[in-house]
């Protein structure tokens, strides 16, 4: 089973996700910022991490930096699911490795969904 690692510090969006990615058969795992994100990447290995920018304490970008920069979990595909969506945050994530950039308001939970069943099977072939 694949299991994907959920960082997102709003609790009903991270819960409405989580729900949705298990109902599709995937085990999650779910952070509200880099204290447990670190943790549970130091316990679990997941497939793919989906990852907000705006969290307490490091932001995305910075958790998204620590991840690429750590031989254990560079390989793990990143998709960054934020309200942020500015050109210059889309190039910044960009560069430092996401397979994917997804503003929030733009996407069910159900094309969120979708997203990560494609990236799966994109990386993982």
């Amino acid at each position: 089973m694949q299991g994907i690692l959920v960082i997102e510090d709003d609790k009903f969006f991270r819960d409405l996700v989580s729900k949705k990615l298990e109902k599709e058969g995937y085990e999650v795992w779910a952070a509200s910022g880099s204290g447990e994100a670190f943790k549970l990447l130091e316990e679990k290995k997941p497939s793919l991490i989906i990852l907000d920018l705006i969290l307490p304490g490091l932001d995305g970008f910075e958790i998204l930096s620590m991840i690429k920069k750590d031989k254990k979990t560079s390989a793990i595909p990143v998709i960054i699911l934020s309200n942020l969506g500015q050109e210059e945050d889309i190039a910044k994530a960009k560069f430092l490795g996401v397979v994917d950039f997804m503003i929030k308001v733009n996407f069910t939970p159900g094309e969120i969904v979708e997203k990560v069943k494609k990236t799966l099977k994109n990386h993982y072939l």
